[in-house]
């Protein structure tokens, strides 16, 4: 039985009619999509697509930890799980992207942490300590930390500011070198330099850049001063205080250095103000300093300029301190020339000149001549490098510093500026050995008249004694006190003191030098001096002031001022004594000293004896026994009651010393003094009246 074979079953069924009917219009509607894509506005649908915004930055919700230093940290959530939940977003954006009305989003801004003040100041103080001990080992490697202590400096923060100032400080301080930084344009021109050389000379412009920058800070926080002290604003001590002490450190330990002038500017402007305070002390200090250490010259002739220009421009209304830094000067006791206002004469300046063509030549062959002079030539360099300045050099520096300090005097004499009259006579009598002798007849004359304008003054404070208590209420509390009697004693003593500090009283007569005049007025002052109850109170003298004495509210001001001058310390009988040494005791001759001008004075000094107080007594006593050790012969007869050498009558007020007719009286007040309660001043006369019998 034949079987037949299964029949294979069709699997895609015919295609029927409604199907090609689909699929033709299919095709119809692709060729017109394509056919109308070209009139499409594509821009138009790009401009009202919503817009991706930025993603925001995912706030780090976890605490920070405090480290072992202290310092606090903030600990970053994981960068996994950041991205992960970025790419969901990313995906969820996609996603709707196509959603016109969607808004746009808004740009976050990355706010700065807000970090306390003293978080600050601690990370400040710990970068600087960083950056300043990197410079302190290599600071030819670590030439950028002058700038980023700097920049550390422009915070706003005044503790920073001075922690800045601080560190550089103590930064220059150590990194400066020995010897003064040369400007690249004093190279020459095709100078080759080594590899060394080059960096070497790269790190001193960088030094000398950013040590001027720091000297231009220290004068813009120095002048910040005023306004912290009215504002009161500042904590502690003030920027202007920072700013002056490293000024003053910078000038007392590296004044070869660079900008050197610019530091003294600083320390000048301070002292222009009449308010004295511990800065006002510090630059004192730093600039006495500065003129006992300068063996250069030229550090103190800027210096001197500087303040000279200053008080100037000031017309004088200074502290009477800022003068008495001239008494520091070391060409007091250096210089060897004479000088006025306007000359300087040199003593040996025509002795310097050698001739070398007496000596006695060494014969040398070219190559030991060109040796030679390569090395004076080397030697030269050496000099200037370790800024060794020769004797010439110092003497020219000097010399000019001397013609300013005399200018200034010479000045303050002509505007006679009361509070100012005892420094500069003390200081003309400390240079009395280096003025020119030419020059000592002016000098007489404008002391004089400086003698003739205190009594009408004194004149005048009589008259006006009964109505200060009424004009003291309106008077300035600046207004400078005077003292008529002790400015004419400083003329007397500078004086005498400018006659015996040279040769001068030898050619008195040549230069017609007459020291009479301020003989007769110290004897016509004797009396009324020794009525005065300050006679023997110094600047420093503890006492009540007089509340009926006109200008008692400035009194205060004028001590605090005069602590510092030495010659305000010494008390009014001192000064006396000193004038009446030089008058009747002259150094050079005390035996030219005329019979009747000592018979004057001591019958004067003996009845000024019965007025002063005890200590005063016994200066006056020990003067009239060294005076009767040596002219006691002279004036003997003054103790003489049975005869007398004159006829008369004794004038105490005679215009004129011998005039007075001293012979016609005797030393009654011997009498009185046997009876003094101090028994010093009764040994005191013992010694006068035994030297009287020596001779």
């Amino acid at each position: 039985m034949s079987t037949r074979p299964s029949k294979k079953r069709r699997l895609t069924p015919p295609q029927s009619g409604d199907e090609d009917a689909s699929s033709r219009s299919e095709k119809k509607i692709q060729k017109q999509f394509f056919k109308n894509a070209a009139s499409w506005d594509l821009e138009q649908d790009y401009e009202t697509k919503a817009r991706k915004g930025k993603k925001k930055e995912k706030e780090n919700s976890r605490l920070p930890i405090r480290l072992q230093d202290g310092r606090l940290q903030q600990v970053a959530a994981p960068t996994g799980d950041l991205r992960s939940v970025e790419s969901d977003e990313d995906w969820l954006e996609d996603d709707g992207g196509d959603v016109s009305d969607e808004e746009p989003q808004e740009r976050a801004v990355p706010e700065k942490p807000d970090i306390p003040e003293p978080q600050q100041i601690l990370e400040a103080k710990e970068e600087l300590a960083k950056l300043a001990s990197a410079l302190n080992e290599n600071p030819e490697e670590s030439v950028g930390n002058f700038k980023a202590i700097a920049k550390i400096g422009e915070s706003h923060i005044p503790a920073i500011q001075k922690l800045t100032l601080a560190t550089q400080l103590a930064v220059y301080r150590d990194v400066i070198p020995g010897y003064r930084i040369r400007p690249i344009s004093e190279d020459g021109p095709g100078e080759k330099l080594s590899k060394e050389v080059r960096k070497l000379r790269a790190y001193e412009q960088s030094l000398v850049s950013s040590y001027q920058a720091y000297v231009k800070n220290l004068a813009k926080y120095a002048k910040t001063g005023k306004q912290q002290e009215n504002t009161k604003a500042a904590r502690g001590q003030s920027i202007s205080s920072i700013a002056i002490t490293c000024a003053c450190t910078l000038l007392t330990s590296v004044p070869h250095f660079n900008f050197r002038s610019d530091l003294i500017k600083i320390l000048v402007g301070k002292l222009s103000t009449r308010r004295v305070d511990d800065d006002f002390n510090k630059c004192l200090r730093a600039l006495e300093t500065l003129f006992h250490e300068d063996e250069e010259g030229r550090p103190a002739m800027e210096a001197v300029s500087l303040l000279s220009k200053m008080m100037r421009a000031r017309e004088y209304e200074v502290d009477e301190s800022v003068v008495n830094l001239f008494l520091h000067l070391r060409l007091l006791s250096e210089f060897a020339g004479k000088a006025s206002k306007d000359t300087v004469e040199h003593a040996d300046g025509a002795s310097k000149k050698v001739s070398n063509k007496a000596a006695k030549r060494e014969f040398r062959t070219k190559r030991k001549r060109k040796e030679l002079k390569e090395q004076k030539a080397l030697q030269k360099d050496l000099a200037q490098a370790d800024a060794v300045v020769g004797h010439e050099e110092r003497d020219r520096m000097q010399s000019e510093t001397l013609k300013l300090v005399f200018a200034t005097y010479f000045r303050i004499l002509k505007l006679r500026q009361p509070h100012l009259m005892g420094a500069v006579l003390e200081g003309l009598a400390k240079y009395a050995h280096l003025i020119n002798q030419d020059f000592f007849g002016d000098l007489l004359e404008a002391l004089k008249d400086l003698i003739r304008h205190s009594d009408a003054a004194a004149e005048g404070e009589e008259e006006a004694v009964e109505g200060a208590a009424a004009a003291d209420d309106e008077d300035d509390g600046d207004a400078p006190v005077r003292n008529p009697s002790r400015e004419a004693l400083l003329c007397t003593v500078t004086a005498f003191a400018l006659l015996a500090g040279q040769d001068a009283h030898n050619a008195r007569s040549d230069l017609h030098l007459d020291l009479s005049f301020f003989t007769t007025h110290l004897y016509q002052t004797l009396l009324p001096l020794s009525l005065n109850p300050d006679l023997e109170l110094g600047a420093k003298s503890l006492r009540l002031p007089d509340p009926n004495a006109p200008g008692t509210p400035h009194t205060s001001t004028t001590t605090t001022s005069s602590a510092g001058n030495k010659v305000n310390l010494q008390t009014t009988t001192v000064l006396l004594v000193r004038c009446l040494t030089a008058a009747l005791l002259p150094a050079w001759n005390a035996r030219s000293v005329p019979p009747l001008r000592l018979a004057s004075f001591t019958k004067q000094l003996m009845t000024a004896s019965l007025q002063v107080p005890e200590r005063s007594a016994q200066a006056l006593l020990a003067l009239l026994a060294d005076g009767g050790g040596q002219h006691g012969r002279k004036v003997a007869a003054l103790w003489d009651t049975e005869e007398r050498r004159g006829d008369g009558a004794f004038n105490p007020l005679s215009a004129s010393v011998e005039s007075a007719n001293p012979f016609a009286a005797t030393v009654w007040e011997g009498e009185i003094l046997r009876r003094h309660y101090c028994p010093k001043v009764r040994e005191g006369l013992r010694l006068v009246e035994r030297s009287m019998l020596q001779k």
